[in-house]
């Protein structure tokens, strides 16, 4: 069995989930869940992508939030697209995905790109974010909506 230096990774847009993902970070290392969280984990002074590589690396599960500006954000689909990649290369065993007052359709369906189509150039870049978007909308997940309860979801 591989040894893993975080239990789990969280990969969030703060402007949408910052107080949902700081309870659930809380949560997990108030039970002894060691977990990476880009806030406070990055090593001062160390290039933030490289740093995230590792860390997806080094993860045994992500715990990925999607939300509105998660799905609108081109650092945040890159790093989707990492985790997705490191997951289908057998380097990440689980992805849990949490839809963050989103629709899972929208984003399994690319609805979600909608925004980026319009402004981003690199139709090569928006392809791989929409494989990535589809691959984790794949895995077993939950649906949050504030407000209301969350209920466990899963996609064949």
């Amino acid at each position: 069995m591989a040894a893993y230096t975080y239990d789990a990774l969280l990969s969030f847009c703060g402007r949408d989930t910052l107080e949902f993902t700081g309870n659930l970070h809380k949560a997990l290392s108030d039970r002894g869940i060691r977990t990476f969280i880009d806030d406070d984990d990055l090593p001062e002074g160390q290039e933030i992508k490289s740093a995230l590589l590792k860390a997806i690396r080094d993860s045994r599960t992500a715990i990925v939030v999607l939300s509105h500006n998660y799905v609108s954000s081109s650092s945040c689909l890159d790093q989707l697209e990492t985790i997705v990649h490191c997951c289908t290369e057998g380097m990440l065993p689980y992805v849990l995905p949490v839809f963050y007052n989103v629709d899972p359709s929208e984003v399994r369906h690319g609805k979600a790109l909608t925004k980026l189509q319009k402004s981003f150039k690199d139709k090569k870049k928006l392809q791989k974010w929409m494989m990535a978007l589809r691959g984790v909308a794949r895995f077993a997940g939950f649906i949050i909506e504030v407000g209301y309860t969350t209920l466990p979801i899963f996609f064949t």
